[in-house]
């Protein structure tokens, strides 16, 4: 307790003049620099630097007026598909077209040991806004039914409350599974039903608190349905807490869907989410959250393939055999056994949602590729990413420039939304999670009806 004291009293004296800093960056470099030079396979990686205070900038979260929408290429139409939400996260459409929204808080009593770490935390909540009074209930899974297919909700239903910092949530043979903070749980659920009242089965724990730094866990379920692939981001940020805090994490977890047995499938990726099976390959992808603080140009996030029993740097390296030379002790080996990420969509975008979008209804140029939601950085004097971006992918592999998709979250300093999870429904169009506009936006061929993707 003393210590946290002295944490916060620190935090109190230096607080204006630090946040004044940090709102206008600690270099300019952010600004000049070509951030679509790191856009694909074989990114421009500028030398690092370190400083006291990272470059820190973060739009104040005003949320969308009446009438307001993101913005969508010519040949598209976007409307919101659920307002009044609270913090939703995750997008999934289930068989029979009905649509899950997971909304969830972190989980509270995270300790945050660093100073720079308490300041960063207590500016980016000056910067999420809200309308004071007491928050709403969150952390919970709604229905959303779109009985005649005509792209409007007829249906809401809360089917889960009370959950400990939901992410991820997969349905397979009449079991819902749900990544909490700590655990994969699983539920008996038929599709077409409005509530669950069953008490869910631990299928397997996954590492979680005390810390929890990336709490977020997402799931993705194999192509033959056997297992449950599920993503565990890191306790820090560069292994700062020691590496035995990092124990299970920074890693996927391959889980038997029968049994509960678990084993490491991939690791070395600091923050994944997005996890998503390719449809045509049937290979497992995702996108990882790479670190921060080595300036506003370093490193990277990415779009990559899973492979198995594959290590992908974190701590020790960046992009393959980038060394971060702030990891102590220094691991040669673990640094030669690094694999390349395939793409990178570049730094601090915060990518946090994946789909791919083949079978969807939208305009022919966005059928054969990943969407990719960016949250929006904060690690940057100028802002990158707060967008929904387009992949085109041939032979199951990238191929060409990402290319923005769904655009106006972003409005100067302030942010009207931040996308997250996106997902094709079941008529063809895309959805996206908004967590700081509290709704569900829909995004469709302008010229097509509203039908069930064949």
């Amino acid at each position: 307790m003393t210590d946290r004291f002295h944490l916060n009293r620190a935090s109190a004296l230096v607080g204006s003049s630090l946040l004044a800093l940090a709102l206008i960056g600690c270099s300019d470099t952010g600004s000049n620099f070509d951030v679509a030079s790191q856009i694909g396979p074989d990114p421009v990686l500028p030398e690092p630097s370190t400083e006291l205070l990272p470059d820190l900038k973060v739009a104040e979260v005003v949320g969308w007026k009446e009438g307001q929408t993101p913005t969508v290429p010519q040949g598209m139409t976007v409307t919101a598909f659920a307002k009044d939400l609270v913090n939703p996260r995750v997008v999934r459409t289930l068989p029979n077209g009905d649509v899950l929204v997971v909304q969830s808080r972190a989980p509270e009593g995270k300790p945050l040991p660093r100073p720079k770490d308490v300041i960063r935390e207590w500016i980016m909540a000056m910067a999420k806004g809200g309308g004071g009074g007491p928050p709403k209930e969150s952390n919970l899974i709604t229905l959303l039914r779109d009985t005649n297919r005509d792209g409007q909700v007829d249906e809401r239903h809360e089917l889960l409350k009370g959950l400990n910092s939901p992410f991820g949530v997969v349905w397979h043979e009449g079991t819902l599974y749900v990544a909490a903070a700590d655990a994969i749980l699983a539920y008996p659920y038929q599709l077409g039903q409005t509530s669950i009242t069953a008490p869910p089965k631990e299928l397997a724990p996954l590492p979680g608190g005390p810390i929890n730094h990336h709490w977020t866990k997402d799931l993705a379920l194999s192509p033959d349905g056997r297992f449950l692939y599920a993503s565990v981001g890191s306790n820090s940020n560069a292994a700062e807490r020691g590496i035995e805090a990092e124990k299970g994490r920074a890693a996927i977890w391959q889980v038997d869907r029968a049994t509960g047995a678990s084993r490491l499938y991939a690791s070395g990726l600091r923050n994944p989410n997005g996890l998503s099976i390719h449809p045509e390959t049937g290979v497992l992808w995702t996108v990882v959250n790479e670190r921060d603080e080595l300036g506003p140009n370093l490193v990277p996030d990415y779009l990559t393939s899973v492979q198995e029993g594959a290590f992908y740097g974190w701590p020790w390296s960046y992009f393959g055999n980038h060394v971060d030379e702030r990891v102590h002790p220094p691991r040669p080996d673990m640094v030669q056994k690094a694999i390349k990420p395939d793409y990178a969509l570049s730094s601090h975008v915060a990518a946090l949602g994946l789909t791919f979008s083949m079978n969807s209804s939208l305009p022919e140029q966005y059928r054969r590729g990943a969407f990719i939601g960016e949250h929006g950085s904060w690690n940057r004097n100028a802002f990158n990413g707060y967008k929904v971006v387009y992949v085109p992918f041939e032979n199951g592999k990238p191929a060409g420039k990402a290319q923005d998709v769904v655009t106006g979250f972003l409005d100067g300093d302030q942010a009207r939304g931040r996308p997250v999870g996106v997902a094709i429904d079941g008529t063809g169009a895309l959805l996206i999670a908004d967590d700081a506009g509290n709704a569900v936006w829909r995004v469709a061929a302008a010229n097509a009806a509203a039908q069930p993707s064949q």
